[in-house]
């Protein structure tokens, strides 16, 4: 939610890598950004040694622009050895999105868990040309305000297949308690939620790394939102669930690899922010909820500053998922306001 450096957290890096270089940040790890076209304007990935060839770690979307990088990156700092394995964190297209392309063009082995291998495909399958019905209705149900659904319901939605690449059939699973050997290191697999549905993240058993995604970030809290797919999801509850969890593996001289931002130490510091983050967030919306309010009503208490346009889809969904939290843990109620949109109260 917030975009500052918190307190107690270290970065060995103060300047990111620059467009097609690499940045060594332990032995046989190169850190390397590609572009995004947003806000956020980047996604970390990287490149794990292991001898002949390389691990890539996530991808960033599929774009002529994107491939160019990745060939300016291999013919570079990775020395014309092929990329033989794409790990990926998380089903998220600017983490799976030239995933299919390494496996397709470059001959790489998929490595991810089945739900964000089985997300994705499904996801670039389903290519709409305007919302569906069931879309609608879940922003309906939201309290989206009526100018911008009235926008929305006419234009080609957000989809998959734009910017990730066909996943052809074929991958290689992972899941909690699984170890996995790239460059040069043993790393244990343990499996967060929230911000994307059985998302990997690898610690080292050899030295202080820790490969994150967007599971843990240092300096913004990852977005956590509920979709019409699954309405009646309660990320937060996975998300605490998982910080908590996470948190109990933490170390102060982690050096922790996230899939935007700077690397960065601090990790036991960093986990009770994330936690905390989410239980201030809920407090103060369960107290601004001393009249019936919709979704699209509870952006101040939530985010604490202005949402423009390029924000509010990721606002609207976040903000279902905290009131859906507090409803579904017995602490407010929900019923249909006057436009039909679902309205929450705190009980008492």
């Amino acid at each position: 939610m917030k975009d500052q450096p918190p307190e107690g957290l270290r970065y060995p890096w103060d300047t990111p890598p620059a467009e097609g270089d690499a940045i060594e940040v332990a032995e046989g790890v190169l850190w390397m950004r590609l572009p995004l076209p947003m806000k956020l304007d980047h996604v970390n990935v990287y490149a794990l040694d292991d001898g002949d060839s390389w691990t890539a770690i996530d991808t960033g979307f599929a774009s002529k622009r994107s491939k160019a990088i990745w060939e300016t990156l291999m013919a570079g700092p990775l020395g014309g050895k092929p990329i033989a394995r794409v790990v990926v964190t998380h089903h998220h297209p600017d983490h799976i999105g030239l995933a299919g392309w390494l496996q397709s063009d470059q001959g790489a082995e998929l490595v991810t868990t089945r739900t964000a291998w089985l997300m994705a495909r499904m996801l670039t399958l389903d290519e709409q040309p305007v919302p569906s019905p069931e879309t609608l209705t879940f922003y309906r149900d939201a309290g989206m305000a009526p100018d911008v659904l009235a926008e929305r319901a006419s234009e080609r939605p957000f989809n998959f297949a734009d910017i990730v690449a066909p996943l052809p059939l074929g991958y290689t699973r992972i899941q909690q308690g699984d170890t996995i050997r790239m460059g040069g290191r043993t790393w244990d697999i343990h499996i967060g939620n929230g911000h994307a549905p059985e998302h990997a993240t690898f610690w080292s058993r050899d030295d202080n790394l820790v490969l994150a995604g967007d599971q843990i970030l240092p300096s913004i809290s990852p977005n956590i939102g509920v979709y019409a797919t699954e309405p009646m999801a309660d990320p937060i509850a996975d998300w605490l669930e998982a910080c908590e969890r996470l948190a109990g593996l933490a170390r102060a001289d982690h050096l922790v690899l996230g899939g935007h931002k700077l690397p960065f130490t601090g990790l036991p510091m960093r986990m009770r922010q994330l936690i905390d983050n989410h239980h201030g967030a809920l407090k103060r919306l369960l107290e601004y909820l001393d009249t019936p309010k919709s979704a699209g009503e509870c952006f101040a208490p939530l985010f604490k500053r202005k949402i423009g346009s390029a924000e509010y889809g990721l606002a609207l969904v976040e903000a279902v998922a905290h009131l859906s939290h507090l409803y579904q843990d017995g602490l407010a109620t929900r019923s249909r306001g006057a436009d039909d949109a679902w309205v929450y109260q705190r009980k008492g």
